[in-house]
């Protein structure tokens, strides 16, 4: 997340966000955890609405990050950490 500035580290970072995923899953399938906790990749909302909400809750909470010290001028950046907050945001 940290070298995301314009929109092609972006999709990197969204590539790399959709591998973690993907591994997560297989290693899930192999080993299950625990169903109260976040699943192998520490992915906390493993389906699309509750990645959103969570996602969103952060977003709220935070001012996109801005209360977090994140740059407001960084918007690129902004968006990476919404969606990484949609994997582990309780």
């Amino acid at each position: 997340m940290e070298a995301v500035t314009d929109a092609s580290s972006l999709l990197a970072f969204v590539h790399a966000l959709v591998a973690d995923r993907e591994s997560a899953m297989k290693r899930e399938k192999a080993e299950p955890t625990s169903p109260w906790g976040p699943d192998a990749g520490g992915w906390e909302n493993i389906r699309i609405e509750t990645y959103l909400e969570a996602a969103a809750a952060w977003a709220e909470a935070t001012d996109f990050g801005v209360e977090q010290g994140l740059a407001a001028n960084n918007l690129w950046r902004r968006f990476a950490d919404f969606l990484i907050a949609g994997k582990n945001y309780e």
